[in-house]
C-alpha cells in the first residue's frame, strides 16, 4: 500500500470534497462535489481524487497512513 496523495486533518465527521478546494478558479478544475462521512475508522477517502480526510483525535490520527486500506464513502464507493 502507498500513502494517499493528500491528507487533510479535519474536525468534523461530515466533509465536502470537490477536488479543487485550493485551486484558483475553483471546482471547474476538480470533480463534482461529494459529501463524505467519517465512520468509526476515523478516516474516509474521496472516490474521485483520493484525498484522505482524517478526523482529528480519531483512531487514524497519527497512524501510518500508508498502512491503512482505502476507505471510501460516496462517488460510487
Amino acid at each position: 500500500m502507498i500513502a494517499p496523495p493528500e491528507i487533510l486533518r479535519v474536525s468534523h465527521k461530515r466533509n465536502a470534497c470537490d477536488g479543487a478546494t485550493d485551486i484558483a478558479g475553483g471546482a471547474t478544475l476538480g470533480h463534482p462535489r461529494v459529501f463524505l462521512e467519517i465512520d468509526e475508522s476515523g478516516y474516509v477517502d474521496c472516490g474521485y481524487c483520493d484525498r484522505r480526510f482524517v478526523l482529528i483525535g480519531g483512531p487514524a490520527d497519527g497512524a501510518n497512513q500508508a498502512k491503512l486500506h482505502d476507505h471510501g464513502d460516496g462517488a460510487g464507493l
